[in-house]
């Protein structure tokens, strides 16, 4: 693991899949209605959930094993787990 996700590409995911729901929240609040708007919404978001919640284990694994952990990468994974927090609480919060 320690090959293949290094402290930059685990950074870098973080902040692509924090964008990707960022952007999808303002789609729905600004009610952007394009063709190509929603095919890529509906491609994307269950790959970018599944890797959500599969890199904030990878995020909590790559912590407890790093000695020293910079600022931004800490950062990322802060907006990561809120964002996992936001995402999964809207399934339920939406039912009520």
């Amino acid at each position: 693991m320690n090959v293949l996700l290094n402290e930059k590409r685990l950074t870098i995911i973080n902040l692509v899949i924090v964008s990707y729901f960022v952007a999808l929240y303002l789609v729905n609040l600004f009610t952007i209605d394009f063709v190509l708007v929603g095919v890529f919404r509906e491609l994307l978001t269950i790959p970018f959930l599944i890797g959500q919640i599969v890199f904030l284990l990878f995020d909590i694994l790559f912590l407890i094993k790093q000695k020293r952990i910079r600022v931004f990468t800490l950062f990322s994974v802060v907006l990561l787990i809120t964002s996992t927090f936001i995402t999964i609480g809207s399934f339920f919060l939406s039912t009520l």
